[in-house]
This record gives structure tokens, sequence and C-alpha cells, in this order.
């Protein structure tokens, strides 16, 4: 195997794509040259290299056109519409920081699983000195020998996906005693050895690399989960949003029915004073005014929460970040836009939910199972063959030169090893089949649900804006309820209890039409998140947008 063939083999691994290319490995008909051997053992390294990926912007949450940001002041009132504050959530949030970091870690399991295919190198070098005695016949003398030896190796190995392992080794040895002299070996071999049934065989490439693919498909269940969270994050954001609006406009409500219910106190007082009123009608007056000013407490509580809340998702820049007041530019109104028929919403659902295409890539990731577990089924039986060289001299250089002459060794050979029950492969086996069993019964579940959802915020989607013009219409006929009543009063023909009755009508009814259309709005939004197009309708891009395919890798 030479340099080129080498570099275009681990560019085709770091690629995976299709292995009918792939190099092969021949018997050749004359001896390994010992200089060529050298060649391929230097060269190996150099050309594995290291790849990269291209994956540095796959984590990206933000607007399709890349490289917009907002100018957010650090300090002072933060004033922001619905859009700036997904972008600023989106750019800012703490917990989008977190979960970002979740493909990252997954990436690494890839990197973990390709290093099976890497190159392994290794090196000894040792140094051995003896002295023995022993006694001459010749002399009967004690004759005193020392030999010193030095050994050095190095070797490089590799696994293929195709079940093949090269194995290629040199060494060099010296020995020399004080009653002999030098001699030195230099040697180089190879050694080649191809699984042919377990690891190997026609599906050797789906069993090699499953594991690997399974690293990738974790890495992509990753995103679509990322997905998800930034899906759902973009939905509180909105809410939020939405959720202080509300309170606001509560707030000036309940301020409004407030200052209503003290001038109808003051005027009760008033006509009590010239005697047109009973001193019992005071109480009933000074209730309402209690109750209002209880409800105007409330309602800037829930301001002040809502606030907290939306300043925690928005995480703006500065060090007064739970003292700055928020500016919403963005009030809540009706929207003219038509909903789709249910059925489109399902079908963008079954397509872009982060969901569903997790729980397909877990059946992808399962059917890989079963591709491991089945190979676990058969014997192991390798072919091996070893070739190799041998120089002997009485120098290092000589050794060297004497490698390439006519001498050579070579070794073929099979491998066998079956355990005769084989009882753990057969329960991997079947418990990977199960496993698929379980997640393709868990897929049509999911699918069901997926279906409920959507459906019943379709339809609360449609309630709500039917709602909002039944309260409107509420709202109108109590302004002229207290209109009248409040008449009535005046002329001594009503008493104070109705009058606030009235007024306390009228409250609830202009705070069920704004909670209507908060409530219409945020059901778009849930809809949206359910069907899982609310990045897309904001125009913002993010990890998993492409559906997985229903095929897993294995049988396509």
């Amino acid at each position: 195997m030479n340099e080129t063939k080498t570099s275009w083999w681990h560019g085709h691994l770091a690629r995976e794509r299709s292995w009918a290319g792939c190099p092969s490995y021949s018997r050749r008909k004359s001896p390994v040259p010992f200089a060529s051997l050298l060649i391929i053992a230097l060269c190996l390294p150099l050309a594995w290299g290291a790849s990269s990926d291209g994956r540095a912007n796959k984590d990206y949450i933000g607007p399709t056109t890349a490289g917009v940001s907002l100018a957010i002041p650090t300090s002072g009132p933060l004033s922001v519409s619905v859009e700036k504050a997904i972008l600023q959530t989106l750019e800012n949030n703490q917990e989008l920081r977190v979960e970002r970091l979740a493909p990252r870690l997954r990436r690494t399991a890839e990197d973990m699983e390709r290093a099976a295919f890497d190159p392994t190198l290794t090196g000894a070098v040792s140094y051995s000195r003896d002295r023995t005695e022993r006694e001459s016949k010749a002399t009967d003398k004690t004759v005193e020998t020392t030999t010193k030896r030095t050994n050095a190796s190095l070797g490089i190995s590799e696994f293929l996906p195709t079940g093949t392992n090269i194995d290629i080794g040199l060494s060099a040895n010296r020995t020399w005693a004080t009653d002999a002299g030098d001699q030195n070996t230099a040697g180089a071999d190879i050694t080649i050895t191809q699984a042919l049934l377990r690891g190997g065989g026609l599906d050797a490439l789906n069993v090699n690399l499953a594991s690997l693919r399974q690293a990738r498909l974790d890495t992509r269940s990753s995103e679509y989960e990322l997905r998800g969270f930034a899906e759902s994050l973009v939905a509180r954001v909105e809410e939020t949003y939405w959720d202080y609006a509300l309170a606001q406009r509560q707030i000036k409500i309940f301020t409004d029915s407030l200052n209503l219910a003290q001038q109808q106190l003051r005027e009760a007082e008033e006509r009590i004073a010239v005697g047109k009123l009973a001193d019992i009608e005071r109480a009933a007056a000074q209730a309402e005014v209690a109750l209002r000013e209880e409800a105007l407490i409330n309602a800037r509580s829930t301001l002040a929460t809502t606030r907290l809340q939306l300043l925690r998702l928005l995480n703006p820049p500065g060090e007064t970040l739970w003292n700055r007041e928020v500016v919403l530019e963005n009030q809540p109104a009706t929207t003219s836009d038509t909903l789709a028929d249910v059925e489109s919403h399902l079908q963008v659902g079954f397509r872009m939910r982060p969901d569903l295409n997790q729980a397909r890539l877990g059946i992808q990731r399962g059917d890989l199972d079963i591709v491991k577990t089945r190979n676990g089924l058969l014997p192991r039986l390798d072919f091996f063959i070893t070739l190799g060289r041998t120089g002997y001299a009485d120098s290092f250089g000589g050794s060297v030169r004497g490698a390439d002459g006519h001498g050579y060794d070579g070794t073929v050979g099979l491998n066998f090893e079956y355990p005769i029950l084989n009882r753990a492969a057969r329960a991997r086996y079947e418990r990977s089949r199960f496993s698929l069993d379980q997640l393709q019964e868990s897929l049509q579940n999911m699918e069901q649900l997926v279906q409920v959802d959507i459906r019943t915020a379709h339809i609360e989607v449609n309630r709500l804006k039917e709602q909002i013009t039944a309260t409107a219409a509420t709202r109108k006929l109590q302004e002229e309820s207290v209109r009248s009543e409040t008449e009535k009063f005046r002329v001594g023909k009503s008493t104070t209890l109705l009058v606030a009755r009235a007024q306390r009508d009228l409250l609830s009814s202009q705070i069920d039409e704004i909670k209507a259309i908060v409530s219409h709005l945020k059901a778009l939004v849930d809809l949206y998140r359910l069907e899982g197009s609310l990045l897309e309708r904001w125009g913002l891009s993010a990890p998993g947008r492409q559906p997985v395919s229903e095929m897993s890798p294995a049988r396509r």
C-alpha cells in the first residue's frame, strides 16, 4: 500500500462514502523488499493526518442571516418588541448556553469511536548483559564470558473497517561477546489479518462502522434535543412577553376601576350628607373600594413577578439586571391570520417535531444494534499472512543491506474460535430485537400523542378566537349596564350595591376580553411549538431542521 492509497483510504473513512473502491491487499509473487516495508512504516502515520469535519457552526441558533446582533444598553429601561426579546434571549440566555454544550459533548463520542481505526505506533528498546563462568577442559582454568545484547523494535498497526488488521514491524538486534565477534540482525515483516466471518465478510463495513454510525446518530439526536429546547425557550419568551403585557393592562383596568369606585363613594357620601341616601349605603361603597384596592395590589405583585421572569429569560448585560424596567413595544391585539386546516398542521408536525425525529433516530440506532449482535452469532475465522525479511552481518549497515537479498520468510494460516453454546451472543441479539420492537411501538404511540397535541391546540386556537368576539360584545353590554345603573342611582332609582355590582361585572368583562386576546396569542405560539414550526415562523436557524428518514442506515 503506497502513500497515495493510504491517504485516499483515510479520507474515505472520514467522509464515510461508498466503500466499494477500498484498496485490496493481495499476495505478491516476489518477496517484499526491505526498503518498501521501511517506506510504508514511515509514511502510514503521516498519510493519516488530522481531518477537519467542519462542524464548528452546527450549534448556531439565531436569525437565518448570520451576524445579526442587537445593541443592548447596559443600564436604564429595557425597551423590547417580541422579536427583539426572542433575539436577545437566544444571544444571552443562560439556560441555552448550557444546552448548547450537549451536541459538542456528543461529538467527542464520535472521535472516540473513530479512534478505533487510528494507527497505533509501538516501539521498544532494551539492553542486557550476561556474565558466565565455565572451566576449560583444555587448560583446566576458569573462563569468563561477557555477552551484551541490544534490541530495538518499531511497529505500526491499523484496523480497517473491512475487518482487516495490518501490522508492520521493524527490528534491529546486536549481540557481542568477549570470546566472539559482533553479530547484527535487522528484520522487517508485515502481517495482514482478514476476518472472514465475525467482524468480516460481506457485512464487514456495516458491522465495524456500526458504533461510529451510532455515535453520529447520538450527535444528531442531541441536535434535535437542542432544537426542541430552543423552540420551548422561544415559546416561553413570547408567552412571558404577553403575560407581562396582560399584567400591565390589568393594572390599568384595576386602577380605572378603583378610581370609579372612589368616585362612587364620594357621590354616595354627598347624597348621605344631604339626606337623599340612607347611611347604610356607605358600607357597600366602601367595601367596593376595598375590593378594588385588593385587586390592584395583586395585579402589581403579578406584574413584578412576571418582570423578573422576563428579565431572567432576556438576561441583558449589565450589573443591575433585576432592577431594570421593561418597556414593551408591542401590545396585545387580535390577529387577522387565518389558521390552516388541522391536517396541514399535522403534516408539518410529523415532519418537524424534534421528539419524533429523535424517536426515528432511536430506531436507526436499534437497527445498528441488530447488525452488530447478529454478526456476533458467527464464529471467528481469520485468515492471516506474514511476510518478512531478515539480514545478518557483523555491522548494522551490513545487516540492513543483507535484508535486501534473496532470503525471506512467509507464514499463511487460519485462526478459528467459537463458543460451543454462544449464549451471551444469542442473548444480546434477542435483546436488540426486542429493544427495536419497543422503539417502533414507542414511535407509533408518540405519533398518536402528537396528533392529540396538535388537534387539541388547533381547537383551542379556534375557541379563543371566537371567545375574543364574545368577550368584546359582553364588555360593551356591561358598559351600557353601568351607565344605566349609574344614572338610576343619581335620580334615586337604584342603590349603591346595584351600581357596585354593575361595575364589578364590567371589570370582569374587561379582564376577560384582554385575557382572551392574550390567550389566543399564546395558543398560537403553543400550536406552532407543538408542530415544530415556531423557529421557522420567526426566521430562526437551529440544528435539526432536516427531518429524519424512516429508513435506517443498515437497510438503505
